[in-house]
């Protein structure tokens, strides 16, 4: 492929990639609804707006950790901090905030959270941990007898092929993460006391072959096969697991098994009134930041500064559908983020076209020069947005939820921008020399 053809099949790519981005960003997009092969699928690709934008309640609580060993304590916080993530999830919270601070007290944010005293309700009961077994054969039957007018796959089905068999959490000691000694893969090892050993025992005894599935909170969170009679009070949980699944399996076994008190010291109810007045602050700032910039763009840089906003412009519309795609949570801070990303992406531009006008200078043709340009700057532009990356990963993993949140959408427009300045803006460059007037220097910025 020529030169000249791969720049105008770049320029298409643009153009697609720049209408179905406004397409997804555009306000009235009511979603697409997908209805095939029985699938009903709806993304409404809505702005996911956090709980300072949109309102929602701060909760805190206190947990109890006296009854737990120092050793266990962390693992015991982190399990109750999963089951009130699953909780909330469960209750259809949008992207909440549940972390841990003081290493006792819990801080949940649900943002948009209408029924606040069934949230509550719900994230201060105790978890439930339940061990299930298969139905018979028999049962399996008359079930699918029953269900057969229904047309209820058999996958959906089997769901109910398990039975309760009253053991649970308050019969399991402990599980551990253990490591097979022959495969050294990761494993689940769990611990009944007297009562779960018999019990245990009775159940395992009655499902070899058979699987005997763990749920908690309703909801399955292992199903083994049973290979054996097990009598002695203890089992293994083996399988292709990764460590990390083990430890978080182990965690929320434990969850169930040695459930923390937790007592609510505080709940904050935010007016969304705040979350609009915030928004509009922010648009309007960062409409009068984009405007001035793109002037001095245009002033200074003239044909090339009209290309770079044209460049902001794609940007910002493939940065905001990623935002409701993945989706990303909007926080005012993470608001902030985006515009500076905006301002960093300009930075890059101005390296390019400093460089091409030097290029110009030294007498080179436009289209090499532009070439050259871009290759000079991109050693300075890839060092600066990497270690801006870099800091942005430290601050998201270490920072605090607000912190975080400007940290990641910072993050992601700086990875966006480096996109934009090498194919965006080059690529609108290369199609505007292909013009008429394209190599006028002037329009260049370059004095003749």
């Amino acid at each position: 492929m020529s030169s000249k053809r791969k720049t105008l099949f770049n320029f298409l790519i643009i153009i697609v990639l720049t209408v179905m981005t406004g397409y997804v960003v555009y306000p009235n997009n009511q979603g697409i609804n997908i209805q095939k092969y029985g699938v009903n699928y709806r993304n409404d690709l809505n702005f996911h707006l956090g709980l300072d934008l949109q309102g929602g309640t701060h909760l805190v609580y206190q947990s109890d950790l006296s009854q737990i060993q120092e050793s266990e304590k962390e693992s015991a916080i982190g399990g109750v901090r999963d089951v009130i993530e699953r909780r909330v999830n469960a209750f259809g919270v949008s992207e909440p905030i549940v972390q841990t601070t003081q290493k006792d007290r819990i801080i949940v944010e649900l943002a948009g959270i209408k029924d606040v005293n069934e949230a509550i309700k719900m994230i201060g009961e105790t978890p439930l941990l339940e061990f299930k077994e298969e139905v018979t054969d028999e049962e399996k039957n008359a079930m699918r007898e029953q269900f057969k007018e229904s047309n209820i796959p058999e996958e959906y089905l089997s769901q109910f092929f398990y039975k309760t068999t009253g053991l649970g959490g308050k019969q399991l000691d402990r599980s551990d993460v253990i490591f097979n000694p022959n495969t050294y893969e990761p494993e689940v090892q769990l611990q009944f006391n007297d009562e779960g050993k018999d019990l245990f025992g009775e159940i395992t005894s009655r499902s070899v072959g058979k699987t005997v599935a763990i749920y908690l909170d309703g909801m399955p969170i292992s199903v083994p096969v049973v290979n054996e009679p097990i009598t002695n009070g203890r089992a293994v949980i083996s399988g292709n697991f990764s460590t990390e699944e083990t430890k978080v399996l182990v965690q929320r076994l434990n969850a169930g098994a040695l459930p923390v008190p937790i007592s609510l010291l505080s709940q904050q109810t935010i007016s969304a009134s705040l979350g609009k007045e915030s928004i509009d602050k922010s648009l309007v700032a960062g409409l009068v930041g984009l405007l001035l910039l793109s002037l001095f763009m245009i002033v200074y840089y003239r044909m090339q500064g009209v290309i770079s906003v044209l460049a902001l412009i794609i940007y910002s519309l493939i940065l905001l559908s990623t935002f409701k795609f993945i989706p990303i949570t909007l926080t005012l801070s993470g608001i902030a983020g985006f515009i500076l990303s905006i301002g960093m992406a300009v930075d890059a531009n101005i390296l390019i076209f400093e460089r091409v006008k030097e290029e110009i200078r030294k007498g080179k043709p436009i289209t090499i020069a532009i070439d050259e340009g871009f290759s000079r700057a991109w050693s300075s532009i890839f060092d600066s947005n990497i270690s801006t990356l870099i800091t942005c990963i430290i601050l998201a993993y270490f920072g605090t939820s607000i912190i975080a949140g400007f940290a990641i959408t910072l993050g992601i427009g700086v990875a966006f921008s480096m996109f934009s300045a090498i194919f965006v803006t080059k690529n609108l460059l290369k199609v505007w020399t292909t013009t008429k007037i394209g190599k006028n220097m002037w329009l260049f910025g370059v004095k003749k």
